[in-house]
């Protein structure tokens, strides 16, 4: 670390203590690449270095946080998606980089563009009316994620202006979309909670979405389908001596599980002290000691049941029971429209999407299920890839972090051959995005 000149011995004991110490080490366990994190504590502090790790994709297989006193002390023991230790030298210094930064920079490039947030009540064929208006109305999609869970639906969507490839200032033109976004959300039977806004200000999707799913109340509605997929456990107790309230979480491993946990007991004014995580298998189980931001515990049963309840939707919102597919075409003025309208006219819901543009080619991800909320017709999938494009339409496996698959399930999936393994793909996609490769291919 260098110094500048005009800083004394006070200003620069300071900085080493608000500052984080990172170390990543290789040796000490066989299995996974450890993580030390060490800092003065702060709140939030441990979703920012839990959000350096999920927006790489990685799988954190154990963790234990402390917090003594003043300061804040954790260890992630980590692995790739293909559940190897971390070798990539341009992933390691991102991580330590980025964990060393008193306030880290979350825009990931979205800077230049204009976001639009959309919550409503989901139904077949609602994304495709919304690219449609915005393909209508010259709005060039550069980026967004949808999720879906209990029958909502929240969308954040960054766009430009087609023609000029610039932002979108212009209060009537903001105005206008609004107002025709707001129209497709509302349908037949949902004027008082459609909800859509435009703004300049650039933030972590994943966190907003969280948040714009919280501030839609999703927890307290009643699932429309019956999910398949074992729910997640979770209790909240109260350790009267020590002054903490224990809560436990099980439920099924997956990529940025802690992340979202952790993302909504932040969001919720909770701050963690100590916590555990530990995965078997395909389950995993988290242990967090908490009290509020003032340091009292949980004080009322109607307080601990809301907390239940949102960290089981956090749980359930990226938990998509829909078939994988994903899309790598050139990118053109309109593409997203004709892609989920040919889902819509083939029946198929888009529970959840991922689209992203990088040098005018579009990689889309997108989840689908029947009307039902069963895995589709492998017949219909395949027709789907041939009206769009059998060669840059792929049916894709989760990776092996999501589920151990059983004959049945393989059966399931595989759809005309097209199945194909993408394990490995998505911490490279993630450096390619940041500018850290030239090539994730």
């Amino acid at each position: 670390m260098e110094w500048h000149a005009c800083l004394d011995e006070y200003e620069k004991l300071v900085i080493r203590m608000s500052t984080p110490r990172v170390v990543i080490d290789n040796a000490v366990c066989p299995t996974a690449t450890l993580v030390k994190v060490d800092s003065a504590r702060r709140h939030g502090i441990l979703l920012d270095a839990v959000q350096v790790l999920a927006d790489l994709n990685l799988s954190i297989k154990k963790a234990y946080i402390s917090c003594d006193g003043q300061w804040f002390m954790d260890v992630f023991h980590v692995t790739d998606l293909n559940g190897n230790k971390l070798t990539d030298e341009s992933v390691i210094s991102y991580i330590e980089q980025s964990l060393e930064t008193t306030h880290p920079d979350r825009s990931h490039g979205f800077n230049g563009l204009t976001a639009l947030e959309l919550t409503g009540t989901d139904r077949i064929g609602l994304l495709s009316e919304v690219f449609a208006v915005l393909a209508d109305l010259q709005c060039d999609v550069v980026d967004a994620k949808v999720w879906t869970h209990n029958g909502r639906i929240a969308s954040l969507i960054f766009v430009k202006d087609c023609n000029s490839g610039s932002p979108i200032e212009d209060s009537q033109q903001i105005d206008k979309i609004e107002a025709r976004l707001r129209n497709v959300l509302k349908g037949d039977n949902d004027i008082r909670s459609a909800r859509t806004s435009v703004s300049m200000t650039v933030t972590h999707t994943e966190r907003r979405l969280h948040q714009m799913m919280f501030a839609d109340r999703d927890y307290e509605r009643k699932p429309i389908l019956q999910h398949k997929s074992e729910l997640p456990m979770v209790t909240v107790q109260n350790w009267v001596e020590k002054g903490y309230s224990v809560v436990n979480v099980q439920c099924k491993d997956r990529t940025k599980l802690l992340f979202d946990v952790v993302c909504t007991l932040t969001d919720m004014q909770y701050v963690v002290f100590h916590a555990t995580i530990k995965t078997s298998g395909d389950k995993a189980y988290l242990e967090f000691y908490i009290r509020h931001i003032d340091g009292t515990p949980i004080s009322s049963e109607p307080e601990r049941h809301r907390l239940i309840q949102c960290l089981q939707a956090a749980v359930e919102r990226r938990a998509s029971e829909g078939l994988r597919l994903e899309l790598h075409a050139s990118d053109k003025q309109g593409l997203l429209a004709d892609v989920t309208r040919t889902f819509r006219e083939n029946g198929l819901n888009v529970t959840r999407a991922e689209i992203s543009t990088t040098s005018d080619m579009a990689l889309n991800i997108f989840h689908v299920a029947d009307a039902t909320g069963n895995l589709a017709d492998p017949k219909i999938i395949e027709s789907v890839r041939q009206k769009i494009g059998s060669g840059n339409l792929k049916v894709k496996e989760l990776p092996l972090i999501y589920h151990q698959k059983d004959e049945s399930e393989e059966q399931a999936v595989g759809v005309g051959g097209a199945v194909l393994l993408s394990l490995g793909s998505l911490v490279r996609r993630n450096l390619y995005n940041l500018g850290l490769i030239k090539s994730y291919s």
